[in-house]
This record gives structure tokens, C-alpha cells and sequence, in this order.
């Protein structure tokens, strides 16, 4: 690897940059590679004239902003660990984090100091207002901070002895699909080793503009949209507020990126609410949209369209963090889009496996990343399908402070189970299952995976989402439906709406079975289906929280 640490990684970035425009908000004059370095320097002597050292650990607690780049490289240049919190933890979660990563100082910016109980508060040695790098006094809000400008301004960093690329750079708390948060420890060399190999599956460069819509404490985000890009010279830019339409789309058409990161759930409300939207409006375009040839000329017009959207310079639309519609991607591929899927895990820094645009397979994550070596764990003799074990220099040190769990997942010889089902074509690309967490066995011993079921649920009309279960032996679907579809039918009938709409629950409920039940498995048919009042329980990358519902 050219760089060993991520402080290599920062520095030759910033040298070979240095002018470059760097991270930055959106529609604003954006820090230049050498402006952040800037930045940095100061923020990370004043943590070590406070005593901060190697190894000890300094929590993130903010929304994507160019301060918060700013708040990580001065926490792991000086080989101090970076503790990225998510902005949707609930307090509680924050406090637990903070008191079991032991994190000495907390950056948080304005919009979240409120969450953050006074006990929290007074137990780190110092919080900083990451927003303007002001400290914050132990019991004084945001607007009465004291400027550190200048105490920082004359002090100069002072290197880190012994930094090597298996010091502990990062821990990074999970909100996990399946339970309790675990603290996944990643390395500089896992990190740096991760920007480096998914440089090659899609490389950047100083004309690349980044659009970040993700939070910057998933590793998703973290390794691929920030440290990937900070190292290639590309731009960053970050948006003020949540990226909701109205904000998103000005946006989209003021930076034009090249490059995006994404969850499904994003594309594929796109897909439903404007693309389908739009095609199901007429007779005409709804009739021929059920023919192949003609659906595959509206899906290469509409993707016209969606290039102009997102500002119609993209080159790499990525996707991951969850399985993606295959509807979706037949949808994506038709309509010549530029998108790519990478399959990952926290633990893994998190990318195992990905694509470049236009070089993938329909349903597949790709083959394995260059360094990384993938295998099926005691396969199914007739299907080939078993679970994905991992190797390479991006799979993490361990659970923090959890050496039993630690033991769980990692072998003596430092293959890491992965937990997810799959299997490989003959060409080594990888297509996922579904986690083996959520596996069903039927009643013969039938392998039924729930991800599969909700795929075709998911393509029912009104359905938002889904989550498929087995309760006393029966398999159960939890269905939301979209409700504003669903009652702007009945605004006109006042009291008697809520009569019709239970109506029309129960009506769809029992169509949507039956369209499930011809369409899968005869081991795979759903026996209930139950209209879920409210959204799902979601983790950073829009993931389902399951264990919330078995």
C-alpha cells in the first residue's frame, strides 16, 4: 500500500492537492485540500496540548459538514481513535457509547448538543462546538462557548511516534439489523487498505464531484464517500439540511456530481414515486410498459430523464448498505443508468465485494474486491449456497472490549463469518441470499429466506415496505402500506373514510396474498398478512431493524 496510516493518507492527499477544491456545502465556496489541512492542524494540537494521546478516544457526534472531516483527521493524525456516533442515536444509546468507548472529548455540533444528558457532559475532560471548533463550557449551552481560535492558532502538531498501520484508527458502533450495537475496532490499515482497493473497482480523481447524502459515521459512507475521495483529490459536498426532495434535487443540479453514494431505499422510492408514477398515468405508456421491447425503450427514455435529475454528469451511482428491488435494477440496467453495487460489512471496512457501472450482473454484488478473498463456507451440495467468509486487510481487529463475540466471528486463521447466505457463478460473482440470521426452516426443512418473499411483496401496488416472519409455524407478512394513496380516495366522504379505508386494507391484504402465493414457492406462501400501521424501524442505511418484529 502506498499509504501505511491514514496520517500518509491525509498529508500526500493534501501535497498532491493541495489547491484542489476539497469539502465544502453545498452552493458555498468549498475548503481546499490545503485550507483543511488548514483546519486540522490546529485542532489537533490543542487536543494533544490537553493531554489527548495515542490510542485514547474522541467521539464525533454531528451531521455530515466539512468540520467533521475536519474533527476525524485531527483525531487520527496524532493516532488518537476516532468514535463516530450516528445523529439518529437515541440518548441513551449516546451515553452508552461514550462511557463504553471511554472517549476522553465529544465534537458535537449544535443541532445535537440538546441530546446529550448532563451526566455525558460532565464526565469527558472537554466538548468542542465542531460547527466552529469553540469549546464548550461543562454546563453552558452552544451560545456561550469560548473561542479556541486563539490558543490553537500558534501551537504546532506534534507527530505521533509510532504510528503503524495496525494502531487502532477507528470504533465504530453498529445499529445493527439483528440486536444491540457492537464497537467494531477498524485499523489505518483496514481503512486505508479499503480506500486504496475501491479506488481501483471505480477510480477518482480531481474532477470528481461527490455528493454526500449518507451519514458520515457508517462506515459505508466513511471509507468509500470521504476517505476514498479525500485521497483521490475529488470534492466533496455536503448538504445543510436533511436530503428530503426539495433540499436533494436543487442540490443535485448545483454540484452535478460524478459520483454518489446511496442506499436502495432512495433509488427505489425514485423508481416508484416519479418513474412509475409517470408511466402509469396514461393508458397508453401503462399498456405498453407490459410489453418487453417497449418497456425497455420507456426505461431507457426515463433514464434519460433520471440522468438530468441527478445533474446529468453522473459516472458511478453507488449502491448498498441493503438489497436492492430486483424490479429496481431491471429498471436501472434498461434505462442505461450508471449505477454499481458493492456488498459490505461494518466489520470489513466495510467493502467485500462491488462493480463498476455498466460492468455488473443482474442480482449479483459483483466479484470480490482486488485483495480481498471471498469463500461459501460448507456449501449446499445441490444449490451451492452456504455462508460468505471473508479474508483480506480490511476485516476489522475485533468487537471492542467483547472478546467472546470477538470469538464468533473470527477464526484462528482470520477468516471473518460473515452471517450472509450466498453462492458465486462460474465468472466469481457473488449473489447474496439473505442473511442467515433471518433464514426460516420449514416444516420438510425447506430453506426459506424472507428477503426473497419481500422482494415480491414489495412490488404489490401501495406497498412501502414489508418484513416477513414465521410465527407458530406459519409464515406471516407485516405489510405498510402507503396511506396517502390509500385515503386521498375517500377526503371527500369525512367520517365515513376510515370506514372505507379499513376496507381497503383488508381488501388489499387479501389481493396482495394471493399475488404473493403465485409468485413464490409452495414452501415460501404466506399464510397472514398484517397491514403494519406505522414505518419500520430502520438502521443508518434505511436496513429494517428485524429483530424489533420476530
Amino acid at each position: 500500500m502506498t499509504n501505511q496510516t491514514l496520517r500518509d493518507l491525509f498529508y500526500n492527499s493534501v501535497e498532491k492537492n493541495s489547491s484542489q477544491p476539497s469539502l465544502g456545502f453545498v452552493g458555498e465556496d468549498p475548503l481546499t485540500y490545503n485550507q483543511v489541512k488548514n483546519k486540522v492542524e490546529p485542532v489537533a494540537a490543542y487536543l494533544q496540548k490537553q493531554g489527548i494521546q495515542e490510542g485514547d478516544k474522541i467521539g464525533i457526534y454531528s451531521e455530515n459538514q466539512p468540520n467533521w472531516g475536519v474533527a476525524y483527521f485531527a483525531a487520527v493524525t496524532i493516532g488518537a481513535v476516532a468514535v463516530p456516533l450516528l445523529p439518529d442515536f437515541h440518548e441513551d444509546e449516546v451515553e452508552n457509547i461514550i462511557n463504553h468507548s471511554e472517549a476522553k472529548v465529544l465534537f458535537v455540533s449544535e443541532g445535537l448538543f440538546r441530546k446529550l444528558k448532563p451526566q455525558v457532559r460532565n464526565q469527558l475532560n472537554f466538548s468542542v462546538l465542531i460547527d466552529n471548533f469553540s469549546l464548550i463550557e461543562r454546563d453552558e449551552l452552544p451560545g456561550d462557548i469560548s473561542s479556541l481560535e486563539s490558543i490553537m492558532i500558534e501551537d504546532e502538531v506534534v507527530e505521533p511516534k509510532n504510528l503503524k498501520g495496525d494502531d487502532l484508527a477507528s470504533i465504530i458502533y453498529t445499529s445493527g439489523t439483528t440486536g444491540k450495537s457492537k464497537g467494531v475496532m477498524l485499523s489505518h490499515k483496514n481503512l486505508v487498505f479499503t480506500a486504496e482497493k475501491a479506488g481501483k473497482i471505480h477510480p477518482m480523481g480531481p474532477t470528481d464531484r461527490l455528493l454526500s447524502i449518507l451519514p458520515l459515521s457508517h462506515t459505508y459512507e466513511n471509507s468509500i464517500a470521504f476517505i476514498l475521495p479525500f485521497s483521490s483529490g475529488a470534492s466533496i459536498s455536503y448538504l445543510r439540511k436533511p436530503p428530503i426532495p426539495a433540499v436533494l434535487l436543487p442540490a443535485l443540479k448545483k454540484v452535478k456530481p460524478t459520483i454518489m453514494l446511496s442506499v436502495p431505499l432512495i433509488i427505489e422510492k425514485v423508481y416508484k414515486n416519479k418513474v412509475l408514477k409517470e408511466l402509469n398515468s396514461k393508458f397508453l405508456t401503462r399498456s405498453l410498459y407490459k410489453i418487453a421491447p417497449t418497456r425497455k425503450l420507456l426505461n431507457y427514455v426515463a433514464g434519460k430523464k433520471l440522468m438530468e435529475t441527478f445533474g446529468g454528469q453522473m459516472k458511478f451511482f453507488g449502491i448498498g448498505g441493503a438489497k436492492l428491488d430486483s424490479s429496481v435494477e431491471k429498471f436501472l440496467i434498461e434505462a442505461k443508468f450508471p449505477y454499481a453495487i458493492g456488498y459490505g460489512l461494518t466489520e470489513t471496512a466495510p467493502l467485500l465485494a462491488g462493480f463498476d457501472s455498466f460492468s455488473g450482473k443482474y442480482k449479483s454484488t459483483g466479484p470480490a474486491m482486488e485483495g480481498v478473498t471471498l469463500k461459501i463456507n460448507d456449501p449446499d451440495p445441490v444449490t451451492g449456497q452456504g455462508e460468505i467468509w471473508a479474508k483480506g486487510d480490511n476485516v476489522m481487529q475485533g468487537y471492542y472490549k467483547e472478546p467472546e463475540l470477538t470469538a464468533e466471528v473470527l477464526t484462528d486463521d482470520r477468516w471473518f463469518k460473515t452471517g450472509d447466505l450466498g453462492c458465486f457463478d462460474e465468472s466469481g460473482y457473488l449473489f447474496i441470499k439473505g442473511r442467515l440470521k433471518n433464514m426460516i426452516v420449514g416444516a420438510s426443512g425447506e430453506n426459506i429466506y424472507p428477503e426473497e418473499i419481500e422482494a415480491v411483496i414489495n412490488r404489490f401496488k401501495h406497498v412501502v415496505e414489508s418484513v416477513v416472519v414465521q410465527k407458530k409455524g406459519r409464515l406471516v407478512a407485516m405489510v405498510y402500506f402507503n396511506m396517502e394513496e390509500i385515503e386521498s380516495r375517500y377526503n371527500d366522504l369525512k367520517e365515513q373514510a376510515g370506514q372505507y379505508v379499513d376496507r381497503q386494507l383488508d381488501e388489499l391484504s387479501v389481493e396482495l396474498q394471493q399475488f404473493v402465493n403465485s409468485r413464490v414457492n409452495k414452501y415460501s406462501r404466506v399464510q397472514v398478512v398484517i397491514a403494519h400501521a406505522t414505518p419500520f424501524e430502520k438502521t443508518a442505511t434505511k436496513k429494517i431493524k428485524r429483530f424489533l418484529y420476530y
